[in-house]
């Protein structure tokens, strides 16, 4: 059973229902015990990353998952689910995080683009479609991307990015007048700044090799 964690925040139902759509056994709670019991974690979000910690805070949440993932469960993160792995934000007055990966999230600075044909401040957040680039020795062995070309295009909405303090974990990159982190992983931890269940077919491939784990 795959759980996507519930709590009070980001677009469940999407998530939910590209996963049944491939077959998979899916759940959506907010109920510690189930968090704890199940056979794969899906932690999903759009918002506020002080908000976000304080839901996960007052529904008991945050012990199951940060256990969940040190047992070796597989755990994906969706968007603030890979932020709320680091150790703190800028967004708030340096909120908090799980603190389950070392680092720090940070805002995207109103930059020119490099790709642009003249010179225009990069509109914050970020989103819409944008490439991602890989370690191409580690996408080789990263199960999750299987079948998933370099320089794919995937969907993205955000204002914030994780600046990995250990650059081992980083999987993905993408350039947005920086290059930032856009997938991590270690061991059964995974987690995209990207929107896999936005991402049309790639996003799709990317969810059906978690379900196959």
């Amino acid at each position: 059973m795959i759980v996507i964690i519930d709590y009070g925040m980001g677009n469940l139902r999407s998530v939910s229902k590209a996963l049944e759509a491939l077959g998979a056994s899916v759940r959506v709670s907010s109920n510690p015990v189930e968090v704890a019991k199940a056979d794969k974690l899906i932690l999903p979000g759009v918002g506020a990353f002080p908000a976000a910690m304080q839901e996960l805070s007052s529904r008991g949440l945050i012990g199951p998952i940060t256990s969940a993932i040190t047992r070796g469960v597989p755990y994906l993160g969706i968007c603030l689910g890979l932020q709320l792995l680091f150790e703190r934000s800028e967004e708030g007055e340096a909120s908090s995080g799980l603190g389950v990966l070392r680092g720090v999230v940070k805002r995207f600075r109103a930059k020119t683009s490099p790709l642009a044909s003249r010179p225009s401040p990069l509109k914050i957040p970020h989103m819409g479609w944008n490439q991602i680039y890989s370690n191409q020795q580690k996408q080789k062995t990263c199960p999750l991307l299987e079948g998933i070309p370099d320089g794919s295009f995937v969907y993205f909405v955000h204002s914030y990015y994780p600046e990995p303090a250990d650059r081992s974990v980083v999987i993905l990159e993408t350039d947005y007048g920086v290059r930032f982190a856009s997938m991590v992983w270690r061991e059964n931890l995974y987690a995209t700044q990207f929107h896999p269940e936005k991402s049309q077919t790639l996003g799709l491939q990317l969810l059906r090799n978690f379900i196959s784990l």
